[in-house]
């Protein structure tokens, strides 16, 4: 049977994620509170503000960044926006 959470960014129980997306606390804390949906939707605005803003995962700013973003979208906060992007049909 599969691990249900009740997701604190979409307020309702949905499956879990199958394991930490990371080491540490703060993975620790998604796993428990945020579904793999949620997780999944994070991962894709993620990857657009890295492909719109240049970003490099070898600058230490540039992960600062992105956590900062990750923490406010999954605490329901507006983030940044890729400047410039066109939603494909």
């Amino acid at each position: 049977m599969s691990r249900t959470v009740f997701c604190q960014l979409l307020k309702k129980d949905l499956p879990s994620l199958a394991q930490a997306p990371f080491p540490g606390p703060r993975g620790a804390e998604i796993f428990e509170n945020f579904s793999e949906q949620a997780w999944s939707q994070w991962q894709s605005m993620q990857t657009m503000l890295i492909n719109e803003k240049h970003l490099s995962m070898l600058d230490k700013d540039h992960r600062r960044y992105l956590n900062e973003q990750r923490d406010r979208y999954l605490a329901g906060e507006d983030i940044d926006q890729a400047e410039g992007y066109i939603a494909p049909d």
